[in-house]
């Protein structure tokens, strides 16, 4: 296996072009909760027949991707000490995404026993269920007072960023994909600027990581899959939105069976007639 680069790839602040026709959502990046919508994974026969393979795929478009964008943004270097802030999918994908970077030590914060053992499984040395000053306080234990070199923050609220910012180290790094939701951000610029803490984030260009991703997800050296803890069929995903809403599932895996297609209408909501994929089931999440 190649060394993975620890780079942001060019233009990764750069939308994708604005989609066209019943795919779209309505904003300026390809919509995913369409009617229906057509993939074509560079798969080959045998890669399509395997079951493993097929459920990890719309991991690492998604959430795995996020969390090495995380991972990339924090500074993860062969060696470091990584705590990641959040056990949602993406908070717990950027474990193996720190771990395949080279991190020595990956502390995991959360409070979710099944969620920090999937954490323990991808590749975290320690768990701390702590939260607030309480976790700052058990990382800086941990870290003999020092902190981590690296933290990832995928949660998004001003206390997740607050207890990211206590326990990134002097001269350490942030990789923020937490989307922002509450009333402030938990950013204290002059912490910051003190303990030259950077801060780097934002939505993943996971497109843009696919192809260094995709390979090691084929050999199964990244095996994101053990984020779907609930399937459904399309029937349903109503069920499995609340599920997840009900924080009852991590992560949601939409498995259509034939069935489900015999009697869709091809033309869709808009009277366009749309070509169906030559295969029979697909997978999406919700």
């Amino acid at each position: 296996m190649s060394r993975p680069s620890t780079r942001w790839p060019k233009g990764c602040c750069a939308l994708p072009p604005r989609p066209r026709g019943p795919h779209h959502t309505g904003r300026r990046r390809p919509g995913r909760q369409a009617y229906r919508n057509r993939v074509h994974p560079p798969l080959s026969a045998e890669a399509a027949g395997d079951e493993r393979l097929l459920t990890c795929l719309p991991a690492v478009s998604d959430v795995l991707g996020t969390g090495h964008h995380a991972a990339l943004g924090a500074g993860v270097r062969p060696g470091s000490t990584v705590a990641v802030v959040g056990d949602g999918a993406v908070g717990l994908c950027g474990v193996p995404a720190a771990r395949r970077l080279g991190a020595e030590r990956i502390i995991a914060l959360g409070r979710h026993r099944a969620r920090t053992d999937i954490a323990r499984t991808f590749g975290a040395t320690e768990v701390v269920a702590e939260r607030g000053e309480e976790a700052v306080a058990a990382v800086r234990e941990l870290t003999r007072g020092q902190g981590a070199h690296a933290v990832i923050e995928a949660v998004g609220t001003e206390q997740s960023m607050r207890t990211a910012v206590g326990i990134t180290r002097a001269g350490g790094a942030i990789g923020w994909v937490g989307v922002p939701h509450g009333s402030g951000s938990g950013l204290d610029m002059r912490t910051l600027f003190d303990r030259n803490i950077a801060v780097r984030g934002g939505v993943a260009p996971v497109r843009s990581y696919l192809p260094e991703l995709l390979p090691d997800v084929r050999d199964g050296t990244l095996d994101p899959a053990p984020v779907f803890d609930r399937t459904v069929d399309l029937a349903g995903v109503p069920d499995g939105y609340r599920a997840m809403d009900d924080r009852t599932a991590l992560k949601v895996l939409v498995k259509p069976r034939s069935a489900d297609h015999a009697g869709a209408d091809p033309a869709g909501p808009t009277g366009r007639r749309l070509s169906l994929p030559p295969w029979e089931t697909r997978q999406w999440t919700a």
